[in-house]
């Protein structure tokens, strides 16, 4: 993987709005928290929902958005668009925003694979300048219900413009939201993530899966606080992870290939406990990395 270039930091951003009209497609966890952050420092602009009739309703009522509906024509005079909804449907709302969109604007998405949708930009016209974008922050829980305007703050968000991509709006507007921007290659992206994001979800999701089989709902009663932290992200939802896995499946097979044989050492040196040792070992020491005291 190549190094990513260089990081921009959070605090330079604006206090005046970077887009006044901002349209946000897909109003869950992710597009409804960004709905709520752009309010929280711009309470002025425009911001414009696309989901069903109910949760831009849900929307409306918690002031995230100004006006919404279910028709994709209704981001059509905004400056910034946001696809916001699974990977799979953001590349085929891709495909329709030249025929929506008769001017000039920027779109973004916020999906956790990014070589699908940087292919399908190709064929946009000109005047739609898209950069490939995904916030490193989220929760096992979806939704708008549990979206909320400070998720992004001091969170990295890395972007992924397509070729001859102005990206310098983008980056002043979410670093003014509180994120941290970094540019990063599709490819390098979805590396980094299948080992950051898929593999910790799908580990997370097997191994309750296999311990709920075996021991059934009266032996979880006896699970201490250890396998309800280890397995928080299995609260997510399949249709999120469906299409991630689908998008990603070339980089997310070698990283369970990766945990599949050290698990299998594992399983083979029990009794003697050399590789056990070796592996905890290794394992306090990228945890510190991951968790350094304050």
């Amino acid at each position: 993987m190549t190094e990513p270039l260089p990081v921009v930091r959070r605090g330079q951003g604006s206090s005046t709005p970077v887009f006044n009209r901002v349209g946000i497609v897909g109003l869950g966890l992710i597009g409804g928290s960004l709905a709520l952050a752009i309010k929280r420092q711009w309470p002025a602009s425009l911001v414009i929902g696309v989901d069903r009739k109910a949760v831009i309703e849900r929307a409306i009522a918690a002031h995230a958005i100004d006006v919404g509906a279910e028709d994709l024509g209704m981001v059509s005079d905004a400056e910034l668009v946001v696809l916001a909804a699974p990977v799979d449907e953001n590349v085929r709302i891709l495909g329709e925003l030249a025929g929506r969109v008769p001017g000039e604007a920027v779109i973004t998405d916020v999906g956790s694979t990014k070589r699908a949708i940087t292919e399908a930009a190709r064929s946009l016209p000109a005047r739609l300048r898209f950069v490939g974008g995904h916030p490193m922050a989220g929760a096992a829980v979806g939704g708008f219900e549990h979206a909320r305007p400070d998720l992004f703050d001091r969170r990295p968000w890395i972007l992924s413009p397509a070729p001859n991509a102005d990206e310098s709006r983008l980056i002043q507007f979410l670093t003014s939201l509180g994120a941290t921007c970094t540019l990063m290659a599709a490819e390098d992206h979805d590396h980094l993530v299948a080992f950051l994001s898929d593999l910790p979800q799908l580990t997370a999701s097997a191994l309750m899966h296999v311990v709920g089989a075996e021991v059934g709902r009266e032996g979880l009663g006896f699970a201490g606080k250890g396998l309800q932290d280890t397995t928080r992200l299995a609260s997510s939802p399949p249709a999120v992870w469906k299409p991630v896995a689908a998008t990603n499946a070339d980089q997310i097979r070698p990283a369970l290939d990766a945990l599949i044989d050290v698990l299998s050492r594992l399983r083979a040196d029990l009794e003697r406990g050399q590789t056990l040792e070796e592996v905890f070992e290794s394992a306090q020491k990228w945890k510190a990395a991951l968790s350094p005291p304050r």
